[in-house]
């Protein structure tokens, strides 16, 4: 076989994804929520990763989409098709055997072989045989195209296990992103409730002339905005719940999915980091580059096997007779058996610019891959930052809501026994509203990372046992030929 023969990229020689050592526990044990999570090196990541967040409705919601989703039974039908290209496409390594019939009636007279006195004459020829031809793949291009479609069948194999992790990957942050909208919301309805009565407590104190109208106009501008956000949150979470229904395959008018909020997820404590060696085998996307490059090295060898010659055996044999009966008798048989040979001499520069463009092409994808395995790493350590940075930001705005609802508290005493102004008050309140906000999107982001740093590092669809039946893998060793 001419051209290169494929040889998988060697992994980076790098030996962790970030530049500082990961520390042994994502927060420290003396957190606020008193929840570690530890970082653990060198460990697999389960299949079902998302089961760790241990929510049977977020269990029950992935298994629904993986069984629903037409993005994923798009992403199986089209690995289908190019597995039977594959198959198709290793007939052409096999002999060509055809069947071939025929019956015809003519007259012909004697002019037609210059005999104008010969009156002509009328009759049937009935004929049947067999034809067998073979392209000897002397160099290889049969071989090296089907090179090429067992690659992409590869890719098209990777290109689904990719659409499976982005879809359960989609599934959980899209819960999270609704449980962390239902506190948002909730939070908010609380703090309207608590801008309300302290609205009537302002008007009562006004009625009696305690304080100034301007004290009351203020509060109902607080109360209003803080009113404003709640139903930009609702919208929100109307849109979120479309597309998690959507995502589980079903419409808008159907979604009867479990309501998410953040008591039903539990942070896992324990977070496998797999070694960085082992990402390029474990990467839906870098394994279909992968598959791109092996593609393209297949292309140089069919390239070049155009250059070279090709050589094709007929053989033909069969009976002819002038009726049915005579068919197979003695002295009606034919038959012949020839070679050729096409040797490319002169074909103005096409074959060889060809090559030139399938070597040109390789370079490119090789490019491609380096980039998709840079891009990879650099997910991956963007998520680890992000999860000692959430940490960190969950526990200092756990400390402000702890330290703004107390503050509130002691306003609000201060204020009803005239010991400090509205103004003070007005502050405690509004900086309460948003460390409330901010602590549920801060919970959230935990969660939200933790996912993706499954993500990043694959999924463990290798740790899978039940593949056949989500994802169909590339089938294989022999194949029947029916045609």
């Amino acid at each position: 076989m001419v051209g290169p023969d494929f040889q998988r990229p060697a992994p980076p020689s790098v030996k962790a994804y970030t530049k500082s050592p990961l520390p042994g526990h994502s927060i420290s044990p003396e957190a606020d929520d008193g929840i570690s999570q530890k970082l653990l090196e060198g460990r697999d990541i389960p299949a079902q990763w998302w089961t760790l967040f241990h929510s049977p409705a977020l269990n029950h919601l992935v298994e629904q989409a993986l069984k629903s989703n037409p993005s994923l039974e798009a992403a199986q039908a089209t690995l289908r098709q190019a597995q039977e290209n594959v198959y198709a496409a290793q007939g052409t390594l096999y002999p060509s055997v055809n069947a071939n019939g025929s019956a015809a009636r003519q007259k012909f007279v004697g002019a037609q072989f210059g005999q104008p006195s010969f009156p002509g004459s009328i009759f049937s020829l009935y004929g049947a045989s067999v034809s067998v031809s073979y392209g000897v793949d002397l160099f290889g291009g049969a071989r090296r195209t089907l090179e090429t479609m067992g690659a992409q069948a590869e890719f098209e194999n990777f290109q689904l296990e990719g659409a499976y992790l982005t879809l359960t990957s989609n599934v959980v942050t899209t819960a999270v992103q609704e449980a962390s909208l239902r506190a948002q919301i909730a939070a908010t309805r609380e703090i309207i409730d608590s801008e309300s009565q302290l609205l009537d407590i302002l008007e009562r104190q006004f009625d009696v002339g305690a304080v100034p109208i301007t004290s009351v106009l203020a509060q109902k501008t607080a109360l209003a905005q803080t009113q404003a956000s709640l139903p930009v949150l609702e919208k929100q979470l109307a849109q979120i719940r479309n597309q998690l229904g959507t995502l589980a395959g079903y419409f808008p008018s159907e979604n009867s999915l479990e309501e998410f909020n953040l008591e039903m997820l539990q942070l896992p404590h324990e977070l496998p980091i797999s070694l960085p060696s082992n990402l390029v085998e474990q990467r839906p996307d870098i394994r279909a580059s992968e598959s791109l490059l092996h593609a393209a090295s297949a292309r140089i060898g069919v390239t070049t096997a155009n250059m070279l010659p090709q050589f094709t055996i007929n053989s033909n044999v069969g009976s002819m007779a002038t009726t049915p009966g005579g068919l197979f008798s003695a002295g009606s048989g034919i038959w012949s058996l020839g070679g050729n040979l096409v040797q490319p001499i002169f074909n103005g520069g096409t074959l060889l610019h060809e090559r030139r463009a399938a070597i040109a092409a390789y370079d490119g994808v090789a490019a491609q891959y380096r980039s998709v395995v840079l891009s990879a790493f650099q997910d991956v350590a963007n998520v680890l930052n992000a999860l000692q940075s959430d940490t960190k930001i969950f526990q200092s705005q756990t400390l402000a809501s702890r330290s703004a609802a107390d503050n509130l508290e002691i306003s609000r005493k201060q204020y009803q026994i005239g010991a400090a102004n509205y103004l003070v008050l007005l502050n405690a309140q509004q900086s309460y509203q948003q460390t409330r906000i901010a602590l549920a999107q801060a919970s959230a982001s935990r969660y939200a990372d933790t996912a993706a740093l499954f993500q990043s590092l694959g999924g463990g669809w290798w740790n899978r046992n039940d593949t056949d039946s989500v994802v169909s893998k590339q089938k294989t060793g022999d194949n029947k030929h029916e045609d």
